[in-house]
């Protein structure tokens, strides 16, 4: 056992979000860097602040996403456990856990906590992103006041606590040891593969390859690869080959594992080729995310998180309905139109799977989703890639309709939200701070403002008071509602590594149905003007347009 003496300067930057701390692997892989964040998380977690419990003698599970870097933080963390007290770890084989199998593993085995090493969708490989994250005892994304107190102790932090031992033999299954702590390499897919057999109609899935369905899932040589190859084709029986890409990388083989339709552009030129499958879909690097295809169609998020909580009694896991639904601020309010329609609570939240957690914790709602591809249940604490692919094959199977027919269907009876994305990357922060500060100050002057046929009802910034802990989450985004319905929604994400994202919502709602099949950008382009006119995107960025549109 080895106690090193620690550099306050090994560890500084941004405070880590309930998404995780998320830097460039080169700032990672700087002496005791990682050392000093997971020394902080563990001290914090001894001290009780997670939820009055401490983490000495416990359980922790321990896995990632396979990126660059991921073997290596395994061993450090491994190390670190041991020599602060942690009793058991539960690590995926290989170091693999997607993080929606992550928290089912918290879950099932009644885990501590657990430690989930990704940076999700960002870019993988030596010049690439890394990324950590803590998991609570619920499955979910840790607390702010959690991640708070980790920042503030890695500030300070002056010692190590840290295992000589030698590394644990990861890739093979089985009970290890190091120092008192017990290590147990598991298989990475069984807990989550069990959770899945307990929400959907196996032998209905088998039975539509038995009769000739045929899907292409792209994995994008990320985690999610090795979870879709059991289930898909292992347990279902799907063909070999259903699944592509399906080798977890450490550079995701040169793709970039953020599943849209410009980053998974060889899924979107499968489905529109003659004689495409019947159903595509791709994953992230950590597969939470997912993107649903149908035959030279593509799914909004927006509308999937929809159809689903529409169509959720056709699925075994929820035929006695739902509790209730929950969609971030960003998301279309398509969801919305089917809760009012149901009789059934309907959430609007701070991006952040957290607040969805808070409300299932809490059994008030049962589905939840975002539009940056994530959707969930109650299953987990965390987006799902793989349950919500499961989720649309088994809409399929059950009605034996499309995707698009369902889709189209939907919109004829709940109307169409027009719904687009539009990302400005990679500016400069001070140049992104402003431009939303701006908008800020000129709210109030704002509302009763006319664009064209419409006028702004509402414009504020969006503050959540969240209603199971009373916690208030202010500045989430700044919003303009109109009359008719639309919407225009500017915000910064979080999930970036170098300079700022801005994010351009934009959303109309069309109930004619002959009006359903114009192309969204043409649809929303009134719209996207007013952004211009009232941010000056152009002019304070020198970009033309966004860098990418989903």
């Amino acid at each position: 056992m080895a106690i090193l003496t620690l550099s306050t300067q090994a560890f500084s930057g941004q405070r880590p979000g309930t998404s995780g701390l998320r830097k460039k692997v080169t700032v990672f892989t700087q002496p005791l860097y990682l050392e000093n964040f997971v020394q902080a998380l563990l001290d914090v977690l001894n001290t009780g602040q997670s939820d009055g419990r401490a983490l000495r003698g416990a359980t922790l599970v321990l896995g990632g996403d396979g990126r660059f870097h991921n073997r290596v933080a395994v061993q450090t963390i491994l190390k670190l456990a041991a020599a602060n007290g942690v009793g058991r770890v539960l690590l995926g084989c290989g170091g693999i856990l997607s993080t929606p199998a992550v928290s089912a593993v918290i879950r099932r085995h009644k885990a501590f906590g657990g430690v989930v090493l990704s940076a999700s969708h960002n870019p993988g490989g030596p010049d690439g992103d890394f990324g950590i994250k803590y998991n609570a005892g619920n499955g979910g994304p840790a607390t702010e006041t959690l991640t708070e107190a980790v920042y503030a102790r890695t500030q300070v932090l002056s010692q190590l606590h840290m295992s000589d031992a030698p590394d644990v033999a990861i890739d093979q299954l089985g009970v290890h040891q190091v120092e008192r702590m017990q290590v147990e390499v598991i298989d990475p897919v069984a807990d989550y593969a069990a959770v899945m057999r307990e929400l959907f109609d196996f032998e209905l899935l088998r039975g539509m390859f038995q009769r000739g369905f045929r899907m292409r899932v792209d994995a994008m040589n990320a985690v999610g690869g090795p979870y879709a190859k059991a289930i898909l084709e292992g347990e279902l029986g799907a063909p070999a080959g259903t699944v592509v890409n399906a080798v977890p990388l450490e550079d995701f083989g040169g793709l970039h594992p953020d599943p849209n339709p410009v980053n998974a552009e060889d899924l979107i030129d499968h489905m529109q080729r003659p004689g495409a499958p019947d159903f595509g879909a791709a994953m992230d690097g950590d597969a939470d995310r997912n993107m649903v295809v149908g035959t030279n169609f593509v799914v909004t998020p927006s509308d999937s998180l929809a159809l689903m909580t529409a169509h959720a009694k056709l699925i075994p896991g929820y035929k006695n309905g739902l509790l209730g639904v929950a969609r971030s601020m960003p998301t279309s309010a398509a969801v919305d139109r089917v809760a009012k329609a149901m009789n059934m609570p309907c959430f609007e939240t701070p991006t952040g799977w957290k607040f969805f957690g808070n409300l299932l914790d809490a059994g008030r709602v049962t589905l939840c989703g975002e539009e940056s591809y994530g959707t969930g249940s109650s299953h987990v604490r965390e987006k799902d890639g793989l349950w919500a692919i499961l989720f649309w094959l088994s809409l399929q199977g059950a009605t034996g309709q499309s995707v698009e027919s369902l889709v189209r269907a939907h919109w004829q009876t709940y109307g169409r939200n027009y719904y687009t994305r539009h990302d400005y990357e990679g500016i400069a922060v001070d140049v992104a701070n402003t431009l939303m500060a701006d908008l800020r100050a000129a709210l109030p002057a704002l509302v009763g403002q006319r664009f064209g046929a419409r006028t702004v009802n509402l414009a504020d910034d969006f503050s959540y008071t969240d209603p199971v802990d009373g916690s208030v989450s202010s500045s989430q985004g700044v919003r303009l509602l109109f009359d008719d319905g639309a919407r225009v929604i500017f915000r910064l994400s979080g999930t970036g590594t170098e300079g700022a994202t801005l994010r351009v919502y934009l959303e109309s709602f069309e109930a004619d149905v002959a009006q359903q099949n114009i192309p969204t950008q043409q649809k929303l382009a009134d719209l996207m003007a007013v952004a211009e006119s009232v941010a000056g995107i152009a002019q304070r960025t020198g970009m033309t347009g966004p860098s990418v549109a989903t």
